[in-house]
């Protein structure tokens, strides 16, 4: 016999180690950890071969912990937000900062998370065996903030998949992350355009693909300079499939406004969670590349959000 150490401040058991489990009324439902109370989790799982005592009905034990875990959390606990799909800006950025800050993840490891997933993505919509030699040609057009370091990752995992990329960057960035990036694919031998045709056929020609990386949603066109803005305006008349990441350039992240008369992706890749834009997304494929999003952070914001299978980074929305 000996003390558990309790879930909650006041709550205590005692437990007794028997040969064979006991079924308790939780043992009834093997689901049960997984449903909400008032939005969050419910009561942790009973280790095997543990039988609590304190109540002669494991009706009414459940019912004295849940009461205990109600009043030990506070009144918020009924008030928490509804499960959705999508992220505003602010709580994009907010969610972000909480893998940074604390869960002490580096901004590199989570550009490089997201530039393989992106690559990956493509992977699935087009597969390397269905396309010919000539077809295996990727252009990449990536911008001066961390988009465009996610895109200069897109192509190095690309060139790795045995895919053709080439990388317009035309305003390059000094952040030492993108310069380091830039070194990489520079030495994977991975071309960069110093300028992007204004004919637009001869892009559908020479590429089977673009994979927009120009803007984030935390980034206004206006902030990026002429030169994203002239590619953006080229990439609205290519007849080839594009692939925006995270959200189509140029559309506002809230609203989707501009979604009518901007970039019209084929395919979108939601870098962690969606954004709120996605909603107006009516391309052929949307994935999200958030895997890495600890199962903590996805309760904390109320994410609802498909499984990923096996050990795909994307799945399919």
């Amino acid at each position: 016999m000996r003390q558990l150490h309790p879930w909650h401040s006041g709550v205590k058991f005692t437990c007794t180690y028997r040969p064979m489990a006991v079924r308790s009324a939780f043992a009834a439902s093997p689901d049960w950890w997984t449903r909400r109370v008032g939005g969050r989790r419910g009561l942790p799982p009973l280790c095997p071969g543990m039988h609590l005592k304190g109540c002669g009905s494991g009706g009414c034990l459940r019912a004295q912990i849940t009461s205990a875990m109600s009043s030990a959390a506070g009144p918020d606990l009924a008030e928490a937000p509804e499960e959705r799909c999508f992220l505003s800006t602010a709580e994009a950025a907010a969610l972000e900062r909480e893998l940074l800050e604390d869960y002490c993840f580096g901004r590199q490891q989570l550009v490089e998370w997201c530039g393989h997933a992106s690559a990956v993505a493509v992977t699935k919509v087009f597969p390397l065996p269905a396309l010919s030699r000539k077809q295996r040609t990727v252009l990449v057009v990536c911008g001066p903030e961390q988009n465009g370091a996610v895109g200069l990752v897109c192509a190095r995992h690309l060139r790795v998949f045995e895919y053709e990329p080439t990388i317009f960057y035309p305003t390059r960035s000094l952040d030492p992350l993108h310069r380091d990036l830039t070194t990489q694919c520079e030495k994977m031998d991975i071309p960069f355009l110093s300028y992007l045709p204004t004919e637009v056929q001869l892009i559908n020609d020479a590429y089977r693909l673009v994979v927009d990386a120009v803007l984030g949603p935390s980034v206004e066109l206006g902030e990026v300079g002429g030169p994203c803005t002239r590619a953006l305006a080229t990439l609205k008349l290519l007849s080839i499939p594009l692939v925006s990441l995270d959200i189509p350039s140029g559309w506002d992240p809230e609203t989707g406004s501009h979604a009518e008369d901007g970039l019209r992706p084929d395919v979108l890749v939601s870098l962690a969670a969606p954004k709120r834009c996605a909603g107006r997304f009516s391309g052929r494929h949307h994935f999200v590349a958030g895997r890495f999003v600890p199962d903590d952070v996805r309760r904390k914001f109320a994410l609802r959000l498909p499984g990923y299978t096996g050990t795909d980074c994307i799945a399919a929305l």
